[in-house]
């Protein structure tokens, strides 16, 4: 870790986002986790005067799958570097004609229909259940909304991101059932991410970036014209961190960041130090 950065403020980048040339003077640290190794290494620097950490979600060259990718790697290196507030960058597919592509939208619900993820820090000897009924900081969604319209992006506030498994895109069937249970936007990443930071106390946000209507529309979803629509968000998604990082005020005006207190099941002093000491970072407040 660079001396003296002290990041707060965590930016998870999705597709079409590698690229951290908004920060100054960035210095690249190897985060260690009981999770394992993050997506890349993190990036650390100044936004705006303000120190923040970046991970490329899908490290660069785009090498994890929605599925493989380490979640609970991620989210755990940006905690343990202190991070408190992370704003997430989905690429998403529209389910509502009136999001378009190259369109934002600020969810404040998401529904998990992924299956083979590892969704929780917790198990293995030490339970805990958080409340997750607004997945989302009220917060720091306000923000985000605020930031992006600011810059002059046309952005929803509010609406479901549904989260499906993944990779491969929806199918007719998939599409028309989504849209039927009134979710907004469709995408692959959002869960357990949003869950994982949750559990490690932090606010979290995602700003959706509109690439398609998914399949609803009759248009053919590609890998080529998901990355053409993520590459002209891009600039657009520069902007808007530059203009929500250093607008995040110190104070956490949330419950955020008490998430686990009642939510600890365990008897701590009975639970095997193993599993304890997996979680430590999280829970240390708890400990006898």
């Amino acid at each position: 870790m660079a001396e003296g950065v002290n990041p707060r403020v965590g930016v998870v980048g999705g597709t079409g986002v590698y690229d951290p040339e908004l920060f100054q003077d960035p210095v690249h640290v190897d985060v260690e986790t009981p999770f394992g190794s993050p997506s890349d290494s993190v990036v650390v620097g100044s936004v705006g005067g303000v120190d923040t950490a970046f991970i490329p979600r899908h490290g660069a060259g785009h090498v994890h799958s929605p599925t493989d990718l380490p979640y609970r790697a991620n989210i755990y290196a940006l905690k343990k570097l202190g991070v408190e507030r992370v704003v997430a960058i989905n690429a998403v597919g529209s389910l509502r004609r009136e999001v378009e592509p190259l369109h934002f939208l600020v969810p404040d619900q998401v529904y998990d229909r992924t299956k083979l993820r590892e969704t929780s820090f917790f198990g293995g000897g030490v339970v805990a259940h958080v409340g997750f009924a607004e997945p989302f900081c009220p917060q720091l969604n306000g923000l985000a909304v605020d930031a992006s319209a600011s810059v002059g992006v046309k952005t929803h506030a509010g609406g479901t991101y549904v989260c499906i498994e993944g990779p491969s895109f929806s199918t007719g069937a998939e599409s028309e059932v989504h849209r039927g249970q009134g979710f907004d936007v469709i995408g692959m990443t959002a869960i357990p991410e949003a869950k994982l930071a949750r559990e490690a106390e932090m606010c979290y946000s995602v700003i959706t970036t509109v690439t398609d209507y998914d399949v609803w529309h009759g248009e053919e979803v590609s890998v080529k014209l998901v990355v053409e629509r993520a590459q002209q968000n891009e600039e657009n998604v520069k902007r808007v961190l530059e203009e929500i990082v250093p607008g995040i005020p110190e104070e956490r005006g949330c419950v955020c960041g008490s998430a686990l207190d009642g939510a600890v099941m365990t008897d701590l002093s009975r639970a095997p130090e193993e599993a304890v000491s997996r979680v430590e970072l999280l829970i240390e407040r708890f400990l006898p």
